[in-house]
């Protein structure tokens, strides 16, 4: 049983770590950092809680239903439609920030911010953490069936093991491509960097749900 639970959690560190990998977990929070002009503080602790919404949101489907008796399968497929619409999502915030970005482009100004920058800033924050929320650690589930073998003991230490390195590679991945983003530094770059957001979500989107990464 004891070499049975140290391959499980092996598996569930390289799963978490090739999971994390896929662009839609740290791209959105680095090029919306970027045109938001976010510090890297700012931009860890944002990345750190929408990581704790999208991995809490599927430990708690998961443990419900565990918990009820429903089946692998049936559980696997309410995540499958989660992450459909969570990719929908994304990809509809990118689009309505690219628009948005374009509109803000026309009168971009060197000026300080005002009430109604602030008010964009939070709605971004909001409708970034909720898209983030509903879409699911799909490969998180199945483990944590393998897991209903040693108790809720094991349970709880694959999906605590499964959150710190998925949650740690977002931090991670959006604060390297942040660094790689401020490096372009124009004032068109800056003008459309908005738009330019908007549009890398979109594409984020569509690339996963394209390849079904």
């Amino acid at each position: 049983m004891k070499s049975g639970y140290i391959l499980l959690i092996l598996s569930t560190l390289s799963i978490a770590f090739i999971h994390s990998l896929a662009p839609d977990h740290w791209m959105p929070f680095a090029v919306i950092g970027k045109a938001k002009k976010w510090s890297k503080t700012r931009l860890s602790l944002i990345t750190f809680v929408s990581g704790i919404g999208h991995v809490g949101s599927s430990i708690v489907v998961g443990a419900i239903g565990i918990f009820l008796g429903f089946s692998l399968r049936h559980l696997t497929a309410v995540e499958s439609q989660r992450a459909e619409i969570g990719l929908w999502l994304l990809i509809g915030f990118g689009a309505a920030y690219t628009i948005w970005g374009l509109k803000k482009a026309k009168d971009y100004k060197h000026e300080h911010i005002n009430a109604e920058e602030m008010k964009s800033k939070s709605i971004t924050l909001w409708t970034l953490f909720a898209v983030f929320v509903l879409g699911p650690c799909e490969p998180l589930i199945p483990l944590m069936f393998l897991a209903t073998e040693y108790g809720w003991a094991g349970i709880l230490t694959v999906s605590f093991v499964f959150s710190i390195v998925t949650i740690l590679m977002m931090v991670v991945q959006s604060l390297l491509a942040y660094v790689g983003i401020q490096l372009v530094r124009h004032d068109i770059a800056e003008r459309y960097s908005h738009a330019f957001a908007g549009f890398v979500i979109v594409l984020t989107g569509a690339f996963i749900m394209l390849t079904g990464v």
